[in-house]
């Protein structure tokens, strides 16, 4: 398995990752799709932090995107998607994912970075709840499994509300 940033070229594969680790039956396109879809156009998209994980037959079997938000006037990486085709599952994608991205985001001297997850997964990662760093969600509803991962130039008097970029308040 390769990691490595999306290109241009890998935008439908990644699309078919996206619906298929996201697919319910209920929804003709999936929210996430919609969700990443939008972020990819976005003036917040972090092209350094959207990565790609190729299987062995340079198949892309997952990806990760990051955002920016906010706490306050500070810039902060949110890990907004990460999807593992369904036949890949449980053989370390996600994971390489993860830790690729915390490394990407580590060498661009970002503080921190957030995710919405669950805390078991995520937990593996040094993923802390955010109230541990003074830092809250936007919805008080989502307290344990909002997280932060503080990196090397991370720095204590950041805290406050974390506020997502557009389209998270839209979709």
């Amino acid at each position: 398995m390769l990691i490595r940033r999306e290109i241009p070229a890998d935008l439908a594969a990644v699309r078919a990752v996206t619906i298929a680790s996201s697919y319910k039956p209920h929804e003709e396109e999936p929210v996430e799709v919609i969700l990443r879809d939008s972020l990819h156009k976005g003036e917040n998209w972090i092209p350094a932090l959207s990565l790609v994980a190729e299987g062995e037959d340079g198949a892309i079997i997952g990806h990760a995107l990051c955002t920016w938000g906010r706490i306050g006037a500070v810039r902060v990486p949110n890990l907004s998607l990460l999807g593992v085709r369904c036949d890949h599952r449980r053989r370390g994608v996600g994971t390489a994912l993860v830790h690729a991205t915390l490394a990407a985001a580590d060498a661009l001297d970002t503080l921190m970075v957030v995710v919405l997850g669950d805390p078991d997964f995520y937990g593996r990662f040094g993923f802390q709840p955010s109230t541990d760093f003074g830092i809250v969600g936007e919805e008080p509803a989502w307290e344990h499994m909002f997280q932060i991962r503080p990196l090397h130039a991370y720095d204590p008097s950041v805290q406050g509300e974390f506020t997502y970029p557009e389209p998270f308040g839209s979709i």
